[in-house]
C-alpha cells in the first residue's frame, strides 16, 4: 500500500554533507511517523532518526547535532540531511514509515535502500 524510496547517497570525503531523500507514494492515509535507519557493513541495522507524529524528533547519540530529519508534504518526501560527515557514517540507510496510533507506533514499510560513502 505504501511505498518507499531513498535517494542521494554517494560517495564523499569526511566532514562533508548529503541530504538523503525518501519519496512516499500509495496508499499514505494515516502515515504520521517516519524514521531513518541505517546498516554499517558486519554490522546490525541501527536507528538514526525519528520525526514523529506531533512533529518532533530523536536522534541517536552518534548523529545527534550533525543529521537532521524532515518532511516535505508538497513533494511528499522524507528528508534526512546529514553534515560533518565520518567514515563510520558509511552504511546502507533505509527509509522507514509507519503510523501512530493512541501511542502505539507501527513501522511496518520500508526502503530498499541507498548506500553512503564516507572516505577518510
Amino acid at each position: 500500500q505504501v511505498q518507499l524510496v531513498e535517494s542521494g547517497g554517494g560517495l564523499v570525503q569526511a566532514g562533508g554533507s548529503l541530504r538523503l531523500s525518501c519519496v512516499v507514494s500509495g496508499s499514505t492515509l494515516s502515515i504520521n511517523n517516519f524514521g531513518w535507519y541505517r546498516q554499517a557493513p558486519g554490522k546490525q541495522r541501527e536507528w538514526v532518526a525519528t520525526l514523529n507524529s506531533g512533529g518532533s524528533t530523536n536522534y541517536a547519540v552518534s548523529v545527534k547535532g550533525r543529521f537532521a530529519i524532515s518532511r516535505d508534504s508538497a513533494k511528499n518526501t522524507v528528508d534526512l540531511q546529514m553534515n560533518s560527515l565520518k567514515p563510520e557514517d558509511t552504511a546502507v540507510y533505509y527509509c522507514n514509515a509507519g503510523r501512530t496510533f493512541y501511542g502505539t507506533t507501527t513501522r511496518e514499510y520500508w526502503g530498499k535502500g541507498t548506500l553512503v560513502t564516507v572516505s577518510s
